[in-house]
């Protein structure tokens, strides 16, 4: 029998899933989930180790080869090293990647890379002790750096820092950012403020372009080129200052969408695919799980309704209707 590949209608070839371990996280960043009242899903509707490796299963033989694991902090949940194990025996799965705060990633990081993980994605957005408590609400940013340097020995490289820029906020760590790559093997990736998951008043008074980046750039007189040879790659437009072991890439999902090459698709902890992170459009598997025929037509259905393009530009330009819906999920209910 041949197995269809995940095609969308613009003719876009998905090889990349990534999928939410859990709503929960240890930490209440600012931009990301209120300091107190956040309803999480039951345990009982999040998905299984066995259900999201049976899914992945089914989706290699679709065509997808990568796989990340997000959350929510993905590390608040036991024995992710099992998960990781298990998806790292399924054909056709070439690269297990994890997306984490990096809290708990230390003591864990060499276990998780004997069990078949590839690389690391660090969300970090301060390097200042007291700054990284406030946005995070109580994290110690000390044990962050320590898990770093723990995965630089056990070989987890290039290990990626996700540095959400927010003005007013972080605006001026950015050269402190850049300096890391100078002798490390990381790579620095500053991302644009996206409005998901909190009011369009918050979002706008904390949107920085990343043009800023250069303009530091500048300011401190580096030379930087131009680079393409960063694993794991993605959306970011990267570039190494003039000797750096490391470097650094901007990711402009608002103002300069890259939804023409997007080969992504998304299952959140409880069990929806979504097409799109920006538009409320899911479609719920766990109840077809375990019929594999079932289970591939959820999916060529989800990437039969995926868009063109999201619109998050529009609310750049402000009082522009949407085509689609926008999603009304945090990003921590999604999976980002």
């Amino acid at each position: 029998m041949t197995v269809p590949r995940l095609v969308d209608s613009f003719g876009r070839k998905h090889e990349y899933l990534r999928i939410s371990v859990t709503d929960r996280c240890n930490l209440r960043c600012v931009y990301c989930m209120p300091e107190e009242g956040m309803e999480f899903e039951p345990s009982d509707k999040i998905l299984t180790y066995d259900e999201i490796a049976d899914v992945v299963r089914v989706v290699a033989g679709m065509g997808i080869s990568k796989i990340r694991l997000t959350g929510g902090e993905p590390l608040v949940r036991k024995e992710l090293e099992k998960l990781v194990d298990m998806i790292s025996h399924i054909p056709g799965i070439e690269d297990i990647a994890l997306t984490t705060n990096g809290i708990f990633l230390g003591p864990r990081a060499a276990k998780l890379k004997e069990a078949g993980l590839t690389r690391v994605n660090i969300s970090l957005d301060s390097l200042r002790p007291d700054r990284f408590k406030m946005i995070t609400r109580g994290g110690n940013v000390q044990k962050v750096l320590n898990s770093i340097d723990t995965c630089l020995k056990v070989g987890l490289t290039p290990i990626k820092l996700n540095v959400l820029l927010m003005k007013g906020i972080n605006d001026d760590e950015i050269a402190d950012f850049i300096s890391l790559t100078k002798d490390r093997d990381i790579h620095v990736r500053f991302i644009e403020y996206m409005p998901i998951g909190h009011s369009d008043e918050q979002w706008k008074n904390l949107y920085l372009p990343l043009s800023t980046v250069k303009e530091v750039c500048t300011q401190q007189e580096w030379d930087y080129e131009s680079v393409d040879n960063v694993k794991g790659n993605g959306p970011a437009q990267n570039y190494r200052l003039k000797d750096a072991v490391g470097s650094f890439g901007l990711i402009h999902p608002v103002s300069e969408h890259f939804c023409q090459s997007c080969n992504r698709l998304r299952l959140t902890a409880d069990g929806y695919i979504k097409p799109c992170l920006a538009w409320t459009e899911q479609f719920q598997v766990r109840n077809v799980i375990g019929d594999d025929e079932a289970l591939r037509q959820m999916f060529l259905e989800a990437i039969g309704t995926k868009p063109e393009h999201h619109e998050m530009y529009k609310f750049l330009q402000g009082g522009q209707e949407t085509t689609h819906t926008p999603t009304h999920r945090r990003m921590s209910q999604i999976g980002g």
